[in-house]
């Protein structure tokens, strides 16, 4: 199965970061990508956190989704759209999703145009080291359950897909969830800071690979943005065995590889440490 990991530097305009991953999607589709997958926030990156609520939507209609909805049809793509803002419902009984957060939501729309798959972002991230500093809990609300869906891809297989955003890649329970769920692809679309990026992005990558045998594709957002946030880029793909299959260093492009059943299946006989676990 070829898969496409989208890499951007989304800025300010909602108008021109859709644009400009309609074009990514475009070389994608036309480069034989059964499944494309946009980075965290491919929509908006704003100058504050709190532009995110400006541009929020209701589940199951507004632009970004239509927008979506539409390239999937339309380029015959299974695709996953990065993250966008998504409305809590007014009624929610959740005290985290009140008026004043949203949902950053990771949807998955097939070929037809059709939503079949919702996960919005369990671990939101803080960090501070005196220069920078994030807190996501200002104005997102956690997701609270891990989402995973079946793809049946012209290679013949029915693959098992987990999904996750950015700083979920630290919380290695949520891989072993999919592990246990049969997993064969872990999805990662990501907005890394470049200086955790740096340091963790590529070891937690191949780690999660590695310790679940599955592959990783993780989508990225690379470069230094209108509101002068660098993000740390390296969209890739991983295989099972932990090796990088293709890699994209920073700026806006399309990462691309075939994803191999075989390979897949001859890692997990040679090392069958899936069976072997204890817990």
């Amino acid at each position: 199965m070829k898969v496409a990991a989208i890499q951007m530097v989304s800025g300010m305009d909602l108008s021109a970061n859709l644009a400009q991953a309609r074009l990514l999607l475009q070389e994608a589709a036309q480069a034989g990508a059964e499944l494309a997958v946009l980075p965290e926030y491919f929509c908006l990156m704003g100058q504050r956190d709190a532009d995110k609520l400006a541009i929020q939507e209701p589940f199951g209609r507004g632009p970004v989704q239509q927008f979506l909805g539409d390239s999937a049809s339309e380029l015959g793509l299974w695709l996953v759209g990065g993250t966008l803002p998504v409305s809590a419902p007014a009624n929610s009984q959740d005290a985290e999703a009140q008026p004043g957060r949203v949902f950053n939501s990771s949807l998955v729309f097939s070929p037809a145009g059709q939503c079949v798959a919702r996960y919005d972002k369990m671990h939101l991230f803080r960090f501070d080291n005196g220069v920078e500093s994030y807190d996501e809990s200002l104005v997102l609300a956690p997701g609270r359950e891990p989402v995973n869906f079946d793809l049946a891809s012209r290679d013949g297989h029915t693959w098992t897909i987990g999904m996750s955003v950015c700083y979920d890649l630290r919380f290695a329970e949520l891989y072993r969830h999919y592990a246990r769920a049969g997993a064969h692809l872990m999805l990662v679309p990501s907005a890394f800071t470049y200086t955790t990026g740096h340091d963790h992005w590529d070891v937690l990558l191949r780690a999660r690979a590695i310790e679940n045998l599955s592959y990783v594709v993780a989508a990225a957002q690379g470069g230094l943005h209108d509101n002068q946030r660098r993000t740390w880029g390296h969209a890739m793909l991983v295989d099972p065995w932990g090796k990088v299959l293709a890699e994209r260093a920073t700026g806006p492009g399309v990462v691309m590889a075939d994803l191999s059943w075989d390979v897949m299946t001859r890692c997990r006989s040679r090392l069958p440490a899936l069976e072997h676990r204890l817990m």
